[in-house]
């Protein structure tokens, strides 16, 4: 494989790291937290910056009003929960307050998808990439690994305008570049082919590398893109990929309704038709579990890309 893990982390402490580097550079930044402060990694901030921080408890809607009226003096801020919180409990406060507002919020999510595991289907938020997607002047993050959770962190505060930062509790893979600059709305290419294209987003990006791996064992040449910014969608890339592949494989830890196959199908049936299959949780809530096995039981997992992929070439 190209891209070589340098061991497991999980993204949100990459986001940690982020907002503890933002802390020190960037005065204008504040957090916000929902009592998850040791479950988002915002300690290393908290310590350095305990006048900068607002611990509202459990009173997420509260902490959506105060960030949005912290922006009115200049500052920017981090307001963290769990993705079920962020989205499903908050939803009329961020539409109203944040996005219709246009307000320089930036919404970060943890512990979101299957991967939650144990917790269950409560707190499994599969919907919320579509939740957020769907309002104007939001931008939806899902970065792939720790590198680059950290990155996004970074690049989220120079952005002037509501985000949505998506991240996760497990040890994933690791393999992007600690220097790596995190452009908004810019496509990752990771690996080149030429008979199918692998769009993937958050944790199953490297899970999309694994299945190039062994589509390449079978004589099929893989492409393989990061679509780390949902919206703004990266239609040049897209376009110019499919243009060349002619065949779709997506791949998210999301509900199929609403999620990065559903742009990505919208885009293509307007632009560009052709065949497309997804990896995605469909139309169904989790369940407590491991999260690698929910993973497999609910088919997103690196045989089912490779199935979808053989099955994408299959229908050119």
């Amino acid at each position: 494989m190209k891209y070589i893990s340098t061991g497991n982390k999980d993204t949100r402490s990459g986001f940690g790291a982020g907002l503890h580097e933002l802390g020190r550079s960037n005065p204008n930044v504040v957090a916000l937290c929902a009592d998850l402060v040791g479950s988002l990694k915002m300690d290393a901030f908290i310590n350095e910056n305990p006048d900068r921080f607002f611990q509202v408890g459990i009173a997420e809607a509260n902490m959506i009003g105060l960030a949005a009226g912290l922006t009115i003096g200049g500052k920017i801020p981090f307001a963290g929960t769990f993705a079920v919180f962020a989205t499903g409990r908050v939803y009329d406060q961020v539409r109203q307050v944040v996005a219709y507002s246009n307000k320089n919020v930036k919404i970060c999510a943890s512990h979101a998808g299957l991967t939650l595991g144990e917790d269950g289907a409560t707190h499994q938020m599969l919907e919320d990439i579509g939740l957020m997607k769907m309002l104007p002047n939001m931008t939806v993050i899902v970065p792939c690994d720790y590198n680059q959770t950290r990155a996004a962190t970074l690049a989220v505060a120079e952005h002037v305008g509501p985000v949505y930062l998506r991240f996760g509790r497990p040890a994933v893979p690791n393999f992007t570049p600690v220097d790596q600059k995190f452009e908004i709305g810019k496509a990752q290419h990771l690996v080149e082919g030429n008979q199918v294209t692998i769009f993937a987003t958050g944790h199953m990006v490297w899970k999309a590398l694994e299945a190039a791996d062994l589509l390449e064992q079978k004589g099929i040449s893989a492409e393989v893109i990061n679509i780390h910014t949902i919206k703004p969608l990266d239609e040049e890339a897209v376009l110019k990929s499919v243009a060349k592949t002619r065949s779709v494989v997506t791949a998210e830890e999301h509900m199929m309704n609403g999620g990065l196959g559903d742009s990505i199908a919208q885009l293509l049936v307007r632009k560009l038709p052709a065949p497309i299959e997804m990896i995605a949780v469909n139309d169904t809530f989790g369940e407590s579990g491991k999260p690698e096995e929910l993973l497999v039981k609910y088919g997103l997992d690196t045989p089912n890309i490779v199935n979808a992929a053989l099955k994408a070439i299959a229908r050119k």
